[in-house]
């Protein structure tokens, strides 16, 4: 399984991402008011604001369990976000197949 991304809560999406961008070299892949997705070498990060978007890690799958309840995206990916054991929030995701 391969993790997708990390999301990070911040007070500026876009001036995180300007910054993760301009100290480490990402690309910026999507920014708005309440998150913005930054390209690393190995990895994307998440920066979202508190009220919107919990902290969490993200692995990329290809379904979903039965009974999963999917969240479409505005990016067109749809997820699930669940708990682990020790109350940490992960999401599952998948992207939907270019034709």
């Amino acid at each position: 399984m391969k993790i997708d991304h990390i999301a990070l809560q911040v007070e500026n999406p876009k001036e995180a991402a300007e910054w993760y961008r301009d100290e480490f070299e990402g690309e910026i892949l999507y920014v708005d008011e309440t998150w913005s997705f930054v390209q690393m070498e190995n990895i994307k990060l998440a920066f979202v604001v508190k009220s919107q978007h919990p902290e969490h890690i993200a692995f990329e799958v290809d379904g979903f369990e039965e009974g999963d309840r999917a969240k479409k995206h505005r990016d067109g990916t749809v997820s699930v976000y669940k708990r682990d054991p020790f109350g940490n929030i992960y999401e599952l995701i998948k992207y939907m197949e270019e034709k």
